[in-house]
């Protein structure tokens, strides 16, 4: 396949299909909960599941430091999280999910499989887990190598 132009090419596509997905996830998400972000309600699941630390789901979400600092505290304020003190490091503080952050997950869990069903309406099992294979040699193509 050749293609003439950089938005012909299928790295072009990969981002167009990220934008269309993540389009059509916040205006399902905002119909149920109107002042929530996509970002900001894949950290309040990514903490109410799991013990990780502040960079560590910055990572996984694909944000800098300074921005999981800046949602953070919009969903400290907001109420989703609450922030304490480590017992055994002063030094750390912990990230919880409040009860109406656990009443937000609960609304969005039929939303986000929704959104997942629409968009992967028509792909096979077969044709996911090749699409999975090719994006994760893309993925490790692009990491730099020491």
């Amino acid at each position: 396949m050749k293609f003439n132009t950089p938005t012909t090419s299928v790295l072009y596509s990969i981002e167009e299909t990220i934008k269309a997905y993540r389009k059509l996830s916040q205006q399902n998400i905002s119909r149920i909960v109107p002042n929530i972000t996509i970002d900001q309600a894949l950290i309040l699941i990514i903490i109410d599941r799991e013990d990780k630390t502040q960079s560590e789901i910055a990572d996984l979400v694909f944000k800098d430091y300074a921005s999981m600092t800046r949602i953070i505290k919009l969903m400290l304020d907001k109420e989703y999280l609450i922030k304490t003190t480590d017992i055994q490091d002063k030094r750390k503080t912990k990230l919880s999910v409040t009860k109406n952050g656990k009443q937000i997950i609960e609304k969005l869990k039929p939303i986000i499989k929704e959104n997942r069903a629409v968009a992967l309406d028509a792909i096979s099992d077969e044709e996911l887990q090749q699409l999975y294979n090719i994006l994760n040699k893309i993925t490790k193509n692009c990491q730099i190598k020491k």
